[in-house]
């Protein structure tokens, strides 16, 4: 009702239109005059772009008065920002070549502006080129960004994890609104097809000034694949071929713009069957399949802007257990999880005289079924079911959520943003066996950030109020009755960076925050069996809130042709929430009980990346990174990644009259041995993985034909990865795995 109610008032206040302000310009390179093809134009705080046509020229209708950043770039060239204020009379922009990788525009943070501008340090990835690098699902596909690795159970499920933190400690935001999906637990996915998302986005740290509770850890920002140009209508199919699983997927795309309307769709499907280690075996019941449907409806004038997006993935993910039955067949096995995920997210800006008011509601329906063995009933009642009849768990997780944001008119160099945030989600259980209780959760949180621009400096800060209430109900547990709780969690954080590039060069960034979570139902009021675990989880409901602070030190230097950077972080959470073994037993299983002491984790990244002059084609990159974590004892935290290297070869050939935008990469990441272990976890032997792919464009005339290969773990190498939830059992990573991709623009 809420929801619908909110709906109601965006739609009445929707405004007239009023002036129609255009703007318009030419881009040319800065050493020879020749105009700039297809440079990307841009007004980041309208969300408005264009491109460049053959002349350089470009145009932009519908523009509100004011002042306004605007963004330029293109592919060889570094990428410009000026200040315009509205009405403006034509502007002529040069662009200085550069064999640096064109830059975008960083939504996740507040002051949408280009990584190089950012006070905050933001990993960027377009999903097109993770896909190119032969990704599997979407969780696979982040590993490649440096600081982030991901938590899997098979090659279906994964979790990502930024600097060793994980689940409930990372928030995922698509759509603009953030993903709520039961992500406390180690076997739940992120639920989300690759498809229809056009970059990622990784804010490593604590972020709760933006987001609230949860972004103690950092926060991964999926940004939907933007609508066709102005007056332009686009078509895509692609599909995909992955030969260790006998997988497959396709989408296709249409999406239409007039001058102020828009509209996308795109529908997806995939099928993967288990998938095979490099010693010969399939993994048994790790096979899955998806279905996801995305479409939006965008609208744009001088005064208003609103995208309404949806977003259905259907997933079915079978949960391994042991290496058992070896076929190639994409059907389930018991047990397994049928997941049904709704998002609808409204986004509407009002444009006021040199201001804006930013209002996003989202509203998410999570179903979360799993089916396991019979279960209840004598056995010829068994016998008489069908298998997956009957779930059971099965978990109705409903979320309404509001983000508020006024941008205050510049005051000199000052940019200022007042907000408030919001959530109410409630937690309902329909199946045979509850996992969490029947839940109401309910969070507020008011906020102000400023950011302060000089010729050299840059500073930004702000601080956030927030407080939670989470309500539930009694049931009955394993071992008995579960009482229900009524807790209340409150904190105050903030956050203050500085930029400072004292030469064109070179950039430092220094930035401190502080973060909290408070606990989840889990950690609050578990009480049976963890089968994937193999363990039996007591909760706390004595509990309180984890709370962080963090140091991050970010150096850049850069030229046209090499760039390197050096990451180093410290992290202190007090009150870290973890669970420890005990001596008691309960089913045969060993009990764990949820407990809390202060922890520290650090480390960081290292890397260069080298395009030697005159061989602009070529390309080297290498990073490193680390992370440590460690309770007040001394004694290791679980599930912290190893150290690893990735040193990649990367060619980028000329155009030619039949194949264009050709590329091929030879990428080694080699990870190394973990013997830094928690209590409960044995060491872990380090490995290399040798992947390679190759692609290039078809130009048609009317149409692009895209052809992708791509392959990683080339030599077949039988590994373990230190967070692979399948480690316990003793079963080995995927094997090696070619991909082949195939996609048509029209």
């Amino acid at each position: 009702m809420k929801f619908k109610i909110l709906l109601v008032l965006l739609l009445a206040v929707t405004p007239l239109v009023h002036s129609q302000n255009q703007f318009s310009g030419s881009v040319t390179d800065a050493e020879t005059g020749e105009p700039v093809f297809s440079a990307t134009v841009y007004f980041p705080q309208l969300e408005k772009g264009t491109v460049t046509d053959l002349d350089g020229n470009f145009s932009f209708k519908n523009l509100p008065e004011g002042s306004y950043q605007l963004l330029v770039s293109s592919i060889g060239y570094t990428s410009f920002s000026k200040n315009i204020d509205i009405p403006s009379e034509a502007i002529e922009l040069q662009l200085s070549p550069s064999a640096i990788e064109m830059e975008e525009v960083i939504v996740s943070t507040p002051f949408h502006q280009l990584q190089s501008e950012n006070v905050m340090k933001v990993e960027r990835e377009s999903v097109s080129e993770l896909n190119r690098k032969g990704a599997v699902t979407l969780a696979d596909g982040i590993t490649q960004m440096a600081g982030v690795e991901s938590l899997t159970t098979g090659v279906g499920i994964g979790k990502p994890v930024i600097r060793g933190l994980s689940s409930n400690r990372v928030l995922v935001y698509t759509q603009g609104v953030r993903l709520e999906n039961q992500q406390f637990g180690d076997e739940h996915g992120l639920g989300i097809s690759s498809k229809g998302i056009g970059s990622v986005e990784v804010i490593k740290g604590p972020a709760s000034l933006l987001y609230g509770s949860d972004a103690i850890g950092g926060v991964l920002y999926l940004n939907p694949e933007t609508y066709a140009a102005a007056n332009e209508t686009h078509a895509e199919a692609s599909g995909d071929y992955f030969n260790n699983t006998l997988g497959y997927q396709g989408s296709v795309m249409a999406q239409t713009s007039g001058n102020k309307l828009k509209f996308l769709l795109r529908g997806s499907t995939a099928y993967h069957s288990d998938y095979e280690t490099g010693n010969g075996l399939k993994v048994t019941n790790t096979r899955f399949n998806e279905k996801d449907l995305k479409a939006g409806v965008g609208y744009q004038d001088s005064k208003y802007k609103a995208d309404l997006r949806y977003n259905y993935n259907r997933s079915n993910i079978g949960i391994p257990e042991e290496i058992g039955v070896q076929n190639t067949s994409k059907d389930l096995m018991l047990p397994f999880q049928k997941i049904d995920n709704h998002v609808v997210s409204l986004d509407n800006r009002l444009f006021l005289a040199n201001s804006s008011l930013d209002l996003k509601i989202g509203y998410q329906f999570n179903n979360r079924k799993e089916f396991e063995e019979h279960h209840h009933g004598d056995e010829e009642e068994q016998e008489e079911e069908t298998p997956g009849e009957h779930p059971a768990l099965e978990m109705h997780l409903q979320t309404l959520s509001y983000n508020l944001k006024y941008n205050l008119p510049k005051t000199g160099n000052f940019e200022t943003i007042f907000g408030i945030q919001g959530m109410q989600q409630t937690n309902s259980n329909f199946g045979e066996e509850i996992l969490i209780p029947n839940a109401e959760t309910v969070d507020f949180g008011i906020f102000g950030t400023t950011h302060y621009h000089l010729e050299k400096w840059d500073f930004q800060g702000g601080v956030r109020f927030d407080k939670r209430s989470i309500e539930s109900e009694s049931f009955i547990a394993e071992e008995g009755a579960v009482p229900a709780i009524d807790k209340n969690y409150n904190s105050i954080n903030g956050a203050f960076g500085i930029k400072f590039q004292p030469l064109r060069k070179f950039a430092a960034r220094l930035n401190l925050a502080s973060g909290f979570r408070a606990p989840n139902l889990a950690e609050l009021t578990s009480n049976g069996s963890h089968n994937g675990a193999n363990r039996y989880e007591v909760g706390n409901a004595n509990l309180s809130n984890e709370q962080n602070f963090q140091v991050d030190l970010s150096l850049e230097w850069r030229n046209k042709h090499f760039e390197a950077f050096a990451n180093a972080f410290h992290n202190s959470v007090n009150d870290y929430i973890y669970i420890s073994p005990s001596p008691d037993i309960v089913d045969n299983e060993q009990v764990y009980y949820y407990t809390q002491d202060n922890a520290r984790l650090y480390g960081g990244e290292i890397g260069f990346h080298l395009h030697p002059h005159p061989l602009d084609w070529l390309h080297f990159e290498s990073s490193f990174e680390t992370v440590t974590g460690k309770l007040s004892e001394n004694e290791y935290l679980p599930l912290i990644p190893a150290n690893s290297f990735t040193n990649t070869f990367r060619f980028e050939f000329g155009q030619d009259k039949l194949l264009q935008n050709k590329y091929a990469f030879l990428r080694l990441k080699s990870v190394m041995d973990k013997n830094r272990v928690s209590i409960f976890e044995t060491d872990t032997e380090g490995y290399n993985l040798l992947g390679a792919g190759l692609g290039g464009s078809l130009d048609l005339g009317n149409s692009v034909v895209e052809i992708n290969i791509s392959g990683n773990n080339l030599l077949n190498k039988d590994y373990i990865s230190h967070l692979s939830r399948l480690k316990t059992d003793g079963i080995s990573n995927i094997g090696r795995n070619i991909v082949f991709s195939l996609l048509w623009n029209i």
